[in-house]
């Protein structure tokens, strides 16, 4: 039993960071289709500055750096030149899984997976089964609850819901909107770094190409299927990483029973099924908010 919620951990923690950052896009108006991009860029960019430079909180900086450059470019893109948020999301996945891949073979001459000499801090032996796992899980659950408190008890929180749903409102209380996105932006682009970073040095100390494997998109449907409430989105991040840790299960059990690409595809399918009963539980036409920068013009 322990195994596996072990496994569930690990799996959901990197997408539960990502989709924090969705979720605090959301609340600023921008449904982020870069989170995709932004988490390989982050996995990347902890790896290769282990091996770089042999000290992970240079890695992390590294990482985080990047992520904040690259959220930072959506927000000049969308909000500066006025581009589609949907479309320039996708152009910034696309460049993370692109550029990630030219910077390896730049830097080592291969496209061949890069292994790091050590990752993310583990818990240790105090913490029994769980010690295996990095502290960014430990950290995960107060991360959740820090987001909820600051998107839903705070002036701050106000301000960036108000930005995201009515923007002339908030420009009427002193706010301005266009900085409240670049501020969710940054944040996202901090817990981009920190998921990417889980995924790709929290247990397997390893970056390779398109590692990232969707998990991106999954969140943004966890922010979907949440409602982009910080708390809820965090559950069904968690229930994707459940199927997935099932999918991983039934193959140990099962064997050739069960055709291998179904139990690989069970998560994908969970994520799927998460979006439609979204949909159906809260409406379809209630359901696409976050497209108030597109009435801010």
């Amino acid at each position: 039993m322990n195994d596996v919620i072990v496994a569930i951990l690990r799996s959901g923690t990197p997408l539960i960071y990502v989709t924090m950052a969705g979720v605090v896009a959301q609340r600023a108006g921008i449904w982020n289709l870069g989170l995709e991009g932004l988490m390989i860029i982050g996995a990347c960019a902890t790896i290769v500055g282990i091996v770089l430079t042999g000290s992970f909180a240079l890695a992390m900086l590294i990482a985080i750096v990047l992520c904040v450059l690259a959220s930072v470019l959506l927000w000049f893109v969308i909000e500066k030149l006025r581009a589609n948020p949907i479309i320039a999301g996708l152009g910034l996945t696309g460049l993370g899984l692109g550029g990630t891949s030219l910077a390896v073979q730049a830097i080592f001459g291969s496209q061949a997976a890069v292994t790091a000499p050590f990752g993310v801090p583990r818990l240790g032996p105090a913490f029994g089964p769980f010690g295996v796992l990095s502290v960014f899980v430990l950290a995960m659950p107060l991360v959740v609850f820090a987001m909820w408190v600051l998107l839903r008890r705070t002036r701050f929180g106000l301000r960036l819901a108000a930005s995201g749903e009515h923007p002339f409102a908030a420009r009427s209380v002193g706010a301005n909107p266009s900085r409240m996105r670049l501020l969710a932006l940054i944040i996202g682009g901090v817990l981009c770094a920190i998921g990417g970073a889980e995924l790709a040095a929290g247990s397997l100390q390893i970056y390779a190409q398109n590692m990232t494997a969707g998990r991106g998109f999954m969140a943004f449907a966890a922010v979907i299927f949440g409602a982009a409430h910080p708390i809820g989105s965090a559950f069904a991040a968690l229930f994707f990483s459940v199927v997935a840790a099932v999918g991983i299960r039934a193959q140990l059990l099962f064997g050739d029973a069960v055709p291998h690409d179904l139990l690989l595809a069970l998560p994908y399918m969970a994520t799927v099924f998460g979006v439609w009963l979204s949909g159906k539980l809260r409406g379809g036409h209630k359901a696409a908010t976050g497209f108030a920068e597109l009435r801010d013009y």
